[in-house]
C-alpha cells in the first residue's frame, strides 16, 4: 500500500513539473520585449534582429522551440544564456548553492527561535510568555520583508556593526538575509506550534499520563511535543521551496548572488533560457520537497495512504 502511494505521488510530481515547463515557456514569451533587441541594442536594424532571432532559435514555431527545450532539459542541456553568453546550467548551479545556503540558514534561524517559544507558550497559556509569543507571531506575519530587511540592516549593520549589510563574503554574510527570510516563518511556526501544544495537552491521554505521576516536562516533550509538531513537518518541507522562490527581494536587497537575484535580472533582460531554467528549478524544489514530506507523513500516519 505504501509503495502504491509513493508511486502515485511520483506520477503526480512529474505531471506538475511538465505543466510548469509549459507555463514558464509560454508566459515568458508572452511578456513584452525582445531578447534579440536586448542583445543588439536600440540601434539594431530589422535584418540584425532577424539574424539574432535565427541564431537563438526564436524564429522557429513555438511548438518546435518547446520540443527543443524539453529534449535539452532531459539531456541536461538548459541552453545558453542570451545575456551572459554562458551555459545556463553552470550559471544556475553556482547561484543555486548560494540560495540554498540562505534558505537553510533561514530555516535554522526560524526553527531555533520559534519551537522553544511555541512550547513555552503552549504550556503556559495566559502567562507572559504566551502574550509575548503571540506578539512575536503577529509582528512577524504583518511586517513586510522590505521593512524587516531595512530594520535588520540599520540595527545590526549600521548601529551595532555586527554583520555585513551587503555582498557575499562568507558565513557572516548569511545572517541578515537569514533573519529577514526566517522571521515570518518563525512567526507561523510559533502560532501553529502553540495551538498544537494547547490542543494536544487537552487530550485525555495526556491527562491520564500526568495522573500516573510522570513528570510534566517528560509528558510535554515525549508526548505532546511530538504530536503537536506533525503539521509543522509538512510546513517545513514546503517552506524551503518558498525560501528559494521568494528570495528575489531579499537577495537583491543584500546583494547576494543567488537565484532570486538572477531571476530578477533575467526577467528584466528577457533572458528566456535562464528564466525557464530557474522557474523549473524552483518548481522541482517545491515538488520534490512536497513529495518527501508526504512520504514522511504517510510513514508517521498510515491513514494518509488511504486518502
Amino acid at each position: 500500500m505504501l509503495w502504491r502511494y509513493i508511486l502515485k505521488r511520483i506520477g503526480q510530481t512529474f505531471i506538475v513539473l511538465f505543466a510548469v515547463s509549459i507555463l514558464s515557456f509560454v508566459l515568458i514569451r508572452l511578456a513584452p520585449g525582445n531578447p534579440a533587441m536586448m542583445v543588439l541594442g536600440d540601434s539594431a536594424t530589422v535584418e540584425d534582429i532577424a539574424a539574432m532571432e535565427a541564431k537563438l532559435g526564436l524564429d522557429q514555431p513555438l511548438v518546435k522551440q518547446y520540443i527543443t527545450y524539453i529534449v535539452g532539459v532531459l539531456h541536461g542541456d538548459l541552453g545558453t544564456s542570451i545575456i551572459y553568453n554562458k551555459a545556463v546550467s553552470s550559471l544556475v548551479i553556482s547561484r543555486f548553492f548560494v540560495s540554498l545556503k540562505i534558505s537553510m540558514a533561514a530555516l535554522a534561524f526560524s526553527l531555533i527561535i520559534s519551537i522553544p517559544i511555541a512550547i513555552l507558550a503552549g504550556t503556559h497559556q495566559g502567562k507572559f510568555i504566551d502574550f509575548f509569543a503571540m506578539a512575536f507571531a503577529v509582528l512577524g506575519q504583518s511586517m513586510p520583508t522590505v521593512w524587516l530587511g531595512i530594520l535588520n540592516i540599520l540595527v545590526f549593520a549600521v548601529f551595532l556593526g555586527i554583520f555585513p549589510a551587503f555582498g557575499y563574503e562568507g558565513p557572516m554574510s548569511l545572517v541578515l538575509p537569514a533573519m529577514t527570510l526566517g522571521y515570518p516563518f518563525a512567526a507561523v511556526v510559533t502560532r501553529m506550534g502553540r495551538s498544537g501544544m494547547i490542543d494536544v495537552l487537552r487530550e485525555d491521554y495526556i491527562t491520564a499520563t500526568i495522573a500516573k505521576g510522570i513528570p510534566r516536562h517528560t509528558v510535554y516533550m515525549k508526548y505532546a511535543f511530538k504530536n503537536a509538531m506533525i503539521p509543522i513537518v509538512t510546513l517545513v518541507g514546503m517552506q524551503i521551496g518558498h525560501f528559494l522562490g521568494g528570495a528575489v527581494v531579499c537577495e537583491t536587497m543584500f546583494g547576494m548572488p543567488g537565484i532570486g537575484q538572477l531571476l530578477n535580472l533575467s526577467v528584466g533582460n528577457r533572458d528566456y533560457f535562464v528564466v525557464q531554467a530557474l522557474l523549473l528549478l524552483i518548481a522541482t524544489a517545491f515538488a520534490v520537497l512536497n513529495l518527501l514530506v508526504d512520504i514522511v507523513n504517510a510513514l508517521i500516519d498510515p491513514r494518509i495512504r488511504l486518502q
